[in-house]
């Protein structure tokens, strides 16, 4: 048998990776085995019969060399380049290149508008004409309705670019959308309600032109009448209807920042009406729509004439009194729906009982003593019932009311909270209600007498109240004053002007408008009773004062009427230069 010896004999590593095509099979078997059966050891002891150099070389595969040799790359690179062909290098360059050019943000104009719309009024006739062609078999137009749900959501991103109101309203995309609300599939007309919505919202920073292309574009779509019908179809036990009518009293809400549209809400549709019969449902906790109902009513009431005309002659008048009934005594929870709906009650007939007609209801129903109660034992109702008798003793009209105040014993209340320290707002309403009853009452009648007896009272004990609130408020409109005299200084005539309204709201907010009707009232006084009068002299000489510090406060209130030419402001500029005469 050879030897590893013999075996290496003559050959050198390279060798190894030619093939001998003459060598005996029984020799490679052999050596094989012998190598297999060999250590390490053992073969770093075989000597080899070479050149010099081979000496060096150990047996087995070569080590690796201290400086590795650059190797070029083969032609094809298919060993040590990147594995890819130049043809393939370019294509992948290609799309990297349409990659970067995808991610540039599309730009946003009138171009895209329309292409948009023309893909959106696409989907729209495509669902149509499948579920048309398919009626019975939903699955095959339920994939173009998903289609068409993301096309209406994509809508959103109008809201913001304003800017592109006049064109969409143009090219007729706000009617399409609008039509949508007929949709047999209510999902799809609550998502396109939602759009509505997002489009017409305050937040949108659109001017008002813009704004009101889009609306005009809406209104002439029948989308008060379609708002109403989706209304009447969609269940709110379910919570994609629930969440519905809440998007719906959202348009509602937004539609009203625009007077005209407050009244086209009220007069061509049935939506009034509805928002009564909504807050009136029963509920075991009232939820976000009831209360976002009373609210879009109350906004409804507020601006419009005709709104709350229709309002009164459905008996509203008497369904918010009912609903206020429970609350004379008891207290929804702060920061409650409820909460928020009762104030929302409130503002709803504050606001009718502001008419004719209105008056004329509210004592027909009780309000008057209704109130009374709330002023007695109430706590959350107090400031609100004094606010609502406040406006319906107000006015013209006002007379029938103030007489019936007396009558169910009002001024007991009235009085005991005037000798009591209130808040800003509630003292404003306090004398309000009570130079309304010496406007109106009649002189020399029962009613008049008794309020004016109520003043005589321990020693005058009322009207010296009445002056301590007069300094109390004198106080704090001279430090508002004081502050926009030096405003005023170094400011131009044509600044001063522009900061007008600013700074007369800045003094009503101090209390100038508590001040003048506390004025007014100790004016009536001073005409009517020579007790009083003498009283309040006395009390006005306690601090170097006379009846001249009146004077003027009345006087500045009759200098800003100069322009005001309606009747009822004529006639209250009459009795401002009544009680002049007197002082």
């Amino acid at each position: 048998m050879a030897s590893i010896d013999d075996l290496f004999k003559g050959s050198s590593i390279y060798s190894k990776r030619k093939t001998e095509p003459s060598q005996d099979s029984n020799k490679i078997y052999k050596a094989a085995k012998l190598s297999a059966n060999s250590d390490v050891k053992t073969n770093g002891k075989a000597t080899v019969e070479d050149d010099e150099e081979d000496h060096d070389r150990g047996a087995g595969p070569e080590l690796p060399p201290e400086e590795e040799e650059e190797v070029p790359d083969d032609e094809e690179g298919r060993f040590f380049g990147g594995g890819i062909t130049k043809n393939t290098t370019n294509v992948l360059d290609y799309l990297d290149e349409q990659d970067q050019n995808d991610a540039q943000p599309e730009k946003i104009n009138a171009g895209w508008l329309r292409k948009l719309a023309l893909n959106f009024e696409r989907r729209i006739s495509k669902n149509a004409e499948l579920r048309a062609k398919f009626e019975d078999t939903p699955e095959k137009f339920v994939g173009s309705e998903a289609d068409l749900d993301a096309d209406i959501k994509a809508l959103s991103i109008l809201s913001e670019h304003p800017e592109l109101y006049n064109e969409f309203s143009k090219i007729g995309c706000v009617g399409s959308l609008v039509s949508l609300l007929s949709h047999e599939n209510t999902d799809i007309a609550i998502d396109a309600i939602e759009i509505i919505n997002e489009l017409t919202d305050e937040d949108v920073e659109a001017e008002q032109e813009q704004w009101d292309s889009l609306v005009d574009a809406l209104l002439e779509a029948d989308l008060l009448d379609l708002l109403y019908e989706n209304i009447l179809r969609l269940n709110e036990d379910i919570e994609s209807d629930r969440a519905g009518i809440y998007h719906v009293l959202s348009v509602l809400e937004n539609l009203s920042s625009r007077p005209s549209s407050i009244s086209k809400i009220g007069t061509d549709t049935k939506l009034l009406h509805w928002l009564l019969s909504r807050i009136q449902v029963p509920e075991s906790a009232v939820s976000q729509n009831k209360q976002y109902s009373a609210e879009v009513l109350a906004i409804l009431l507020q601006s419009s004439l005709s709104n709350r005309n229709s309002l009164i002659s459905d008996s509203g008048i008497d369904v918010f009194l009912q609903l206020l009934s429970p609350y004379r005594k008891r207290d929804p929870a702060k920061g409650t729906e409820e909460r928020e709906y009762v104030e929302n009650l409130f503002d709803c007939i504050t606001c009718c009982v502001d008419d004719s007609e209105g008056k004329s209801k509210f004592l027909e129903a009780e309000g008057t003593e209704l109130c009374l109660i709330m002023l007695r034992e109430g706590k959350m109702s107090r400031p609100r019932a004094l606010r609502l008798l406040d406006h319906a003793l107000a006015g013209r009209d006002g007379g029938a009311c103030c007489e019936r105040f007396v009558e169910a014993a009002g001024l007991k209340s009235t009085f005991s909270l005037l000798m009591k320290k209130q808040d800003n707002e509630s003292t404003e309403h306090l004398l309000g209600l009570l130079s309304s009853m010496l406007r109106w009452l009649p002189a020399n009648e029962a009613p008049r007498i008794r309020l004016l007896a109520k003043f005589v009272e321990k020693n005058y004990q009322a009207a010296e109240r009445l002056m301590q609130i007069r300094r109390e408020y004198v106080s704090k409109v001279a430090k508002a004053d004081q502050e926009i005299k030096a405003e005023k200084t170094g400011a131009s005539v044509e600044q001063q002007d522009d900061r007008f309204d600013e700074w007369l709201s800045r003094r009503l907010d101090a209390g100038l408008s508590v001040l003048q009707t506390a004025d007014v009232i100790l004016a009536w006084l001073i005409a009517e009773d020579d007790g009083a009068r003498k009283k309040l002299q006395a009390l006005l000489a306690d601090r170097d004062e006379g009846f001249d510090e009146i004077k003027s406060t009345l006087q500045e209130q009759l200098n800003s009427m100069d322009e005001i030419s309606q009747d009822e402001d004529s006639m209250l500029k009459d009795m401002l230069s009544t009680l002049l005469d007197h002082l």
